[in-house]
């Protein structure tokens, strides 16, 4: 049986049967679910918290999970604190969602997707998907707004949008949570260790830079403090990765990722320098052409 969240309904809930009653028939139904379901499929019950205030993401992902590899779930919902607390307490677990299959506890989300063979997320693995993530995104931002402007996404605007959009994307994730992003930001970059409000003012610099270079304007301001902040960001960076072999994580896509310090995150600090060099050299370089 499958009892639908959006049924309208408290699955499971009988008119005119006490709260005790409700929660004791709940509980107790948990193991009795053995054998095939009359359909053929395997059997599975997943107990989640179902409330006017909120509903358990993970019991959501648990219950698409079993459906999608083809089980005949039972969605029993527990609609209040004193349900939730009580099925803890019979199932002695800790929390909610919890999956039963053929009549055996499997346990949360988690194990759920170790039962079925599924990777498992670990939330302190190091990852360049942040990054790669936001690269693509700048990327496909900067080729669509040069098919607006040009009618063709391969043009050197495009090239120089995709440095720009980067910038200002980075600076707003710093931005997000600016004391996490300089705490982290202040154990490898060599300035603002000597000086420590620089670590509060790199993002801002960034993001600055980055628009600036978007619109082409006030280059005598862009220039110079992408020049400023990405030489001392590459030399920082080639330090302590290089140099001194330290592992440590990346303030690049703010203070709160898994993002290792390395060559990707080098790439930020060079993308920088090499806008700005590229906007130094641009304008002489289109005379000569022209010439």
């Amino acid at each position: 049986m499958v009892r639908s969240l959006y049924s309208g309904k408290r699955s499971g809930i009988k008119k005119g049967e006490s709260m005790n009653m409700q929660v004791q028939r709940a509980n107790e139904s948990a193991p009795a679910h053995t054998g095939a379901a009359v359909s053929g499929k395997p059997r599975a019950t997943i107990y989640r918290m179902v409330m006017e205030q909120h509903i358990c993401p993970y019991g959501l992902k648990a219950l698409h999970l079993l459906r999608s590899r083809g089980y005949d779930v039972e969605d029993v919902w527990l609609t209040t604190r004193e349900e939730t607390d009580a099925f803890k307490a019979k199932h002695g677990v800790a929390t909610t969602p919890q999956t039963f299959i053929e009549g055996e506890r499997i346990g949360g989300l988690d194990d759920l997707r170790r039962h079925l063979g599924l990777k498992v997320r670990d939330p302190k693995a190091l990852t360049y998907k942040p990054v790669i993530a936001l690269f693509s995104i700048t990327a496909l931002m900067a080729l669509a707004a040069s098919q607006a402007v040009s009618g063709t996404p391969f043009t050197i605007r495009a090239a120089e949008w995709f440095i720009g959009f980067s910038m200002a994307l980075l600076a707003f994730l710093k931005l997000r949570d600016i004391e996490s992003f300089s705490s982290m930001f202040l154990n490898y970059d060599l300035l603002a260790k000597r000086w420590v409000p620089y670590a509060t003012i790199y993002p801002f610099a960034e993001g600055l830079a980055g628009i600036l270079m978007i619109s082409g304007a006030l280059n005598w301001i862009s220039i110079p403090v992408a020049l400023f902040i990405g030489i001392i960001g590459a030399v920082s960076v080639f330090k302590a990765v290089y140099i001194d072999k330290r592992e440590l994580k990346c303030a690049c896509v703010g203070g709160d990722s898994n993002v290792p310090l390395g060559f990707i995150s080098l790439t930020e600090n060079l993308m920088m320098i090499a806008m700005a060099l590229w906007m130094l050299v641009a304008p002489a370089a289109m005379t000569m052409g022209h010439s």
